[in-house]
């Protein structure tokens, strides 16, 4: 029974209420919802054991406390990029070190913890080891980033699976916007809009593969399933991916398991491999390396059974043709 006009109308303008509605959600609900879970900071100094509790009666849950040896193993746990903040305990009073390049979010926050951990006023004295760029004191420039870098690769996504038929065609036009696009993107966020330090070259070849790992995911799934795949990869990356990245805070100042799972999808991975590689000159890459180079290889394996199913059935309909592109 076919539906009427009508009806059609109405069903879809109640798709996209419902899109709308999963949108707001996907955006806003991580934000509303932001909180110290877990966030890894270390503790040092005679009092450290008594820090590591006081933290855990007063704030349960919010803070994984591991307590070092000294104040420069607290440092090196920041610039190493394994904790994002650290409390050194001194006879005079505690002071507290933080890495606001690792999340301006958990930054301020632990600055504000700071001026309840001394009994006497001012609070404890805070010093910035690993600080953002001069030019982006509060992140935001580093936080804005995530989301045009992913809809600029589902939109390119979309022009290559449009726009290339050949097989071949959009594997050379997918290594040329990743590589084009990597080198652009590097140069407007260290040169024009000065919000990351670190190589140039380094920072180009992060966003290069944030790239790759988007648009082979898409164009690869358009290839597989057709243009489903397009939908698919868009909803994954741009309802999911981006919301959950923590660009703007912390994937532990998420809810969890989502900030657990945003780092296992590209604009997540991306994130935390740039300010890697920006801030602390590598250290804590190799995650994130890894899942961008498993986000791209599942895009070429994705390709390439397209194109076997694309052969397969050009061989059973040896009179079959694809339509030519509407000019």
């Amino acid at each position: 029974m076919k539906s009427s006009p009508v009806q059609r109308a109405v069903g879809v303008a109640l798709g996209a209420a419902v899109l709308q509605l999963v949108m707001i959600i996907a955006f806003s609900w991580p934000a509303v919802r932001s909180e110290p879970r877990d966030v890894p900071i270390v503790t040092a100094g005679p009092q450290a054991a008594a820090v590591a509790q006081r933290l855990d009666r007063e704030r349960p849950g919010a803070f994984e406390v591991t307590t070092v040896a000294d104040e420069a193993a607290a440092r090196t746990a920041l610039t190493e990029y394994d904790a994002y903040g650290a409390i050194v305990t001194t006879p005079a009073g505690p002071r507290v070190l933080v890495a606001s390049a690792a999340s301006p979010a958990v930054s301020q926050q632990l600055t504000q913890l700071a001026q309840r951990l001394s009994d006497a006023r001012p609070g404890a004295p805070v010093q910035d080891v690993v600080a953002t760029d001069a030019d982006d004191p509060r992140g935001s420039g580093f936080g804005s980033l995530a989301l045009p870098l992913i809809m600029s690769s589902l939109a390119a996504s979309a022009l290559i699976v449009f726009g290339v038929r050949e097989l071949a065609g959009r594997a050379v036009a997918l290594t040329s916007f990743a590589v084009l696009g990597g080198l652009g993107s590097a140069w407007l966020a260290q040169g024009w809009l000065s919000v990351l330090p670190g190589s140039y070259l380094a920072v180009a070849s992060v966003m290069g593969l944030a790239i790759l790992a988007v648009a082979a995911t898409i164009v690869g799934l358009a290839a597989l399933i057709g243009r489903a795949g397009i939908g698919l990869g868009a909803l994954t990356f741009l309802l999911l991916g981006n919301p959950l990245s923590g660009a703007a805070s912390a994937p532990e100042l998420l809810p969890q398991p989502w900030g657990e799972l945003g780092q296992l999808l590209p604009p997540g991975a991306a994130v935390t491999l740039l300010r890697s590689v920006a801030y602390f000159d590598g250290a804590g890459s190799t995650g994130p390396l890894v899942v961008l180079l498993g986000w791209t290889a599942a895009g070429l394996v994705f390709f390439g059974l397209g194109g076997i199913r694309s052969r397969g059935q050009d061989e059973t309909e040896p009179g079959r043709r694809e339509p030519a592109m509407a000019s």
